[in-house]
């Protein structure tokens, strides 16, 4: 089941704002022109930033989200009416074909077992055409980011259209090995609503997600530094054999 802040509605309204600029999802852009890309698969869309933005760029996108308020979102964005948005899990891909597909955010990290990883990888795979590539992000374990989850840390207020000030903290719950649990909390100032989702992410290391592509049939091309996020996230690029 999804994160209560992707499926609840009322959590879901105020993910983007909360979120707020997205200089990451550029660089998911840039490549798909690198590379030449014209049909793209978008695994955890969520709300559907990137999915519109490259729709908006001319190319075919298929956005894949297994959190109905957050695609009931996406489908109200520029760009929406030329994607294809599919709800539910990557394990139950529909037949569809693309020579890219993406994962950007902490969508990667999501996938906490190692089946639930391997099986998500193959799905990917079987949509992609001979030569062509996934790129996703994961965050970089060595540098444990997780310590740097605090309420007081982490905390925001922001304005959302239709709900007013909303504040936002994030707090780790639980370290167990790879696996780091947090709750987000979201109070509304218009009612005094306080509202929690609760999360668990999986920290992989560069040589686990290396196998893991190898296990899967994908080739890893390159692994790169996010540029707004030097030293904390990897940024993996692979490629399914000609």
């Amino acid at each position: 089941m999804p994160d209560a802040h992707y499926e609840l509605p009322r959590l879901a309204r105020v993910y983007d704002a909360v979120e707020g600029e997205r200089p990451d999802l550029e660089v998911y852009a840039a490549l798909a022109e690198q590379l030449g890309a014209h049909r793209v698969l978008d695994v955890g869309c969520g709300t559907g930033t990137l999915a519109c933005l490259l729709a908006r760029r001319g190319l075919e996108v298929v956005a894949l989200d297994p959190a109905a308020a957050s695609i009931a979102l996406a489908r109200r964005k520029d760009g929406a009416d030329r994607v294809r948005f599919l709800l539910g899990d990557v394990s139950e891909l529909p037949p569809v074909s693309a020579d890219l597909a993406t994962m950007t955010g902490n969508v990667a990290q999501v996938f906490c077992s190692d089946e639930g990883w391997a099986s998500a990888l193959a799905a990917i795979r079987g949509a992609l055409v001979p030569g062509g590539h996934l790129v996703f992000e994961t965050r970089e374990p060595r540098r444990e980011a997780w310590l740097e989850w605090t309420a007081e840390a982490s905390r925001v207020r922001r304005e959302v259209p239709g709900e007013g000030a909303v504040e936002y903290s994030v707090e780790v719950t639980a370290v167990d090995g790879r696996l780091v649990s947090f709750r987000s909390t979201y109070r509304f100032e218009s009612d005094g609503a306080v509202m929690t989702s609760d999360s668990t992410i999986c920290f992989r290391s560069r040589p686990e997600v290396e196998a893991s592509l190898e296990a899967a049939g994908l080739d890893l091309v390159e692994v790169r530094e996010a540029p707004d996020r030097p030293g904390r996230e990897m940024v993996f690029l692979a490629r399914r054999p000609a």
